[in-house]
């Protein structure tokens, strides 16, 4: 007979598409890079000098959701350096359309080389940093990264 906490028994390793980054009231009321840092697995993967030896995610999804008003002009991206260089996209300059209320959500496009191949890894990654390209007065969501564990 199963054990009923053996879900609590597990962890990000045993399942799919587990939420890797999170953050809520993500305010998008002034433009600006890096207004929010979402840290991987609440507090970096594993740094081990080098690609090899570092932990490792497969993003499999972004999701913006829970706006606190009409956010549907704002625009974001969320890159994996806090330096504004749009080449270190995680996913790219987005209108978030669907944000038109508190029961929306919106599904953002992981960019390449992230969505086919290329896992993050914590030799040169412990954080993704949200950059606000369009500003919405006092707005805010929530952001959650979804991806597969491939070491810790």
């Amino acid at each position: 007979m199963a054990s009923v906490d053996s879900v609590a028994q597990n962890t990000a390793a045993n399942f799919g598409n587990y939420a890797i980054a999170t953050a809520v009231g993500v305010p998008l009321g002034a433009t600006g890079n890096a207004v929010i840092a979402l840290p991987i697995l609440s507090g970096g993967l594993t740094y081990g000098s080098a690609v090899n030896t570092s932990g490792q995610v497969i993003v499999r999804r972004v999701t913006v959701q829970n706006a606190n008003k009409d956010a549907s002009t704002g625009n974001v991206s969320i890159l994996t350096s806090n330096d504004g260089n749009t080449s270190n996209a995680l996913v790219a300059a987005t209108v978030l359309t669907n944000m038109t209320a508190a029961n929306k959500f919106q599904d953002l496009t992981v960019a390449s080389p992230y969505a086919a191949s290329t896992t993050l890894n914590g030799n040169t990654v412990q954080a993704l940093f949200v950059v606000v390209n369009t500003a919405v007065a006092n707005a805010t969501v929530d952001i959650r990264v979804y991806g597969d564990t491939v070491s810790f």
